[in-house]
């Protein structure tokens, strides 16, 4: 069954250690995998190999530099408590590769596990995003266009339940903040009856260093 599309913010802020690390957090409210509505909170540390000489020609403009490192990865803890269900307390697995095309597009592959606890019960879940973008000139204004596919396995359903479609752009505001608004479409098919939500999102990123790039 479709429902009216929702609007999902989020924040995300970032302060890089040193050329390999970076810290993460997150405050969003979000609605994936037949879950409810929640919110979602909770930091994260990125690890990274040095840039890469033909990423860094491909994402030249961009703000985020975890984008020029061809393998990341990641560990998180976030929370997610709810109005209408148990508070979940989640262990964020992440990894992503990223790898530069022809005409300056950027591919990226995520394999993320989520590693969910609620009142002592544990659940897991497999998700697997795949990423395409470009950056648009604008005279010196350089913003971003960027589809992404991602698949969802869920642990308590036994299959892969979700498929998400998202579309969206990057506009960065100042040297230290972009905002990424989106659309996306998801079809559940976990419960019964299925499932399809369409979503707006907004997403603000922040971006800060400890040390002197």
């Amino acid at each position: 069954m479709a429902q009216s599309p929702q609007f999902l913010p989020e924040i995300d802020s970032s302060l890089s250690i040193n050329p390999l690390v970076r810290l993460r957090f997150q405050a969003k409210q979000t609605r994936e995998g037949g879950d409810p509505t929640q919110a979602e909170v909770g930091p994260s540390v990125d690890f990274y190999l040095k840039p890469w000489i033909r990423l860094k020609s491909v994402t030249a403009f961009d703000l985020d530099e975890a984008e020029k490192r061809a393998l990341i990865f990641s560990a998180g803890y976030r929370i997610l408590p709810s109005p209408d269900a148990s508070t979940v307390q989640r262990l964020q697995l992440v990894a992503t590769a990223n790898f530069p095309l022809q005409w300056g597009l950027l591919l990226s592959d995520r394999s993320r596990a989520d590693n969910d606890w609620t009142n002592g019960e544990y659940d897991w879940r497999y998700r697997n995003r795949v990423s395409l973008q470009k950056s648009i000139a604008v005279h010196t204004y350089h913003p971003k266009v960027y589809l992404r596919a991602e698949e969802f396995y869920e642990s308590k359903y036994q299959k892969w339940s979700t498929t998400a479609l998202y579309i969206g752009a990057t506009f960065p505001i100042q040297s230290r903040l972009e905002l990424s608004p989106y659309y996306d479409h998801q079809n559940n098919t976990g419960k019964k009856p299925n499932q399809r939500l369409n979503q707006l999102g907004l997403i603000a990123n922040f971006y800060f260093t400890a040390t002197k790039r």
